[in-house]
């Protein structure tokens, strides 16, 4: 790290950390709709409809943030952005087919006749778990700086497989909030289900990234920084138990608590990117690239600032605006007259 903070070493952790910013925010908006997709095998198809209605409004604008994130990665961290996508080829490959699908799927379902539906139901859960998975390969590969080790590609794999259950758990807990009467007891009782699955994989990922990564090792068990670290496990504890004790209440979420699921489900991510984004500092790359040293030139950085302080509010503003137009409980999502309610031409 630079020893004085100057404007040409201050700019590249601007834009780290509105690349932070906006792949947390990502993250937890994205995290809700992809964990509806995983779950909505499990609904009956009235409920199915309701489901897909309740992320209508967001999916799409929530994608945005992505789209904002890597694009300043690329055009303030080339030398990282060449590092990382080069790595990361085949999931970030996988991961837009994936949301190709779901978007494709989230349309063609809504105006599909009732024999092709079905189809797209399952289309739309195929594009959610192969984006959910290769985000968590992705995870893994760059806490593991990259490396092909049977250790690094097996803590990659069980991240990849484990991060679909939290994904579930925040779209459980946004079902919670935006649903009611039976959908809603569905919603507690899969929130129950994939609870101690996310808890023990946080736990589990908390625990084996300092051992595949000696340097995050380091900066989390060396005096004074772990006792200034603790409060990021001890409220995704509380956090975690306050999710246990309102889901084991239905009366409790039918008084109109259900937000508290949502909330500390958030939390804990909101936790989990802190604790990420403290152990790989100053690293663009983990053990390769410092921020400073991917970062463009200063020249280039006063530029992208602007265009950065225009896009950035702006898309804030829409995300809060659109949340609060479109805020309430969630109906059956409908396109006007659906094709496969209309008879064909000619016909009766």
């Amino acid at each position: 790290m630079p020893a004085a903070l100057t404007w040409a070493t201050a700019l590249p952790l601007v834009f780290m950390a509105v690349m932070g910013l906006s792949l947390m925010i990502y993250v937890v908006l994205d995290g809700y709709d992809l964990g509806v997709g995983l779950l909505l095998p499990f609904a009956a198809d009235a409920e199915k409809d309701v489901m897909v209605s309740s992320i209508g409004p967001f999916w799409d604008a929530n994608e945005t943030w992505l789209v904002l994130g890597i694009g300043v990665l690329l055009v303030a961290f080339p030398f990282a952005h060449g590092v990382v996508l080069s790595a990361l080829y085949l999931p970030v490959t996988v991961m837009l087919v994936g949301l190709t699908l779901r978007g494709v799927s989230f349309d063609f379902r809504v105006k599909a006749r009732d024999e092709h539906k079905k189809a797209w139901n399952r289309a739309f859960f195929t594009g959610s778990l192969m984006a959910a998975m290769a985000q968590g390969w992705m995870l893994g590969s760059y806490l593991t700086a990259f490396s092909y080790s049977g250790v690094s590609l097996a803590f990659s794999l069980g991240i990849a497989l484990t991060l679909p259950t939290a994904y579930a758990m925040l779209g459980a807990a946004w079902l919670i909030m935006k649903t009611g009467d039976e959908l809603r007891l569905k919603a507690v009782g899969w929130a129950r289900a994939v609870l101690w699955p996310m808890g023990v994989a946080l736990v589990g990922i908390s625990v084996a990234t300092p051992i595949v990564s000696p340097n995050v090792f380091d900066k989390w068990f060396a005096l004074p920084q772990l006792l200034g670290l603790l409060p990021i496990p001890l409220a995704c504890g509380a956090a975690f138990f306050a999710i246990l004790h309102v889901i084991s209440k239905p009366k409790v979420v039918a008084a109109g608590y259900g937000w508290i699921v949502f909330a500390s489900t958030v939390l804990i991510f909101l936790m989990a990117f802190l604790g990420l984004a403290y152990s790989i500092y100053p690293y663009v790359v983990l053990d390769r690239l410092t921020v400073w040293q991917a970062a463009s030139s200063t020249e280039a950085l006063v530029v992208i600032g602007i265009g950065v302080a225009i896009t950035l509010p702006a898309i804030l503003g829409y995300t809060f605006f659109m949340y609060r137009v479109f805020w309430g409980r969630a109906e059956t999502l409908s396109y006007g007259a659906s094709m496969r309610t209309a008879p064909a031409e000619g016909g009766t």
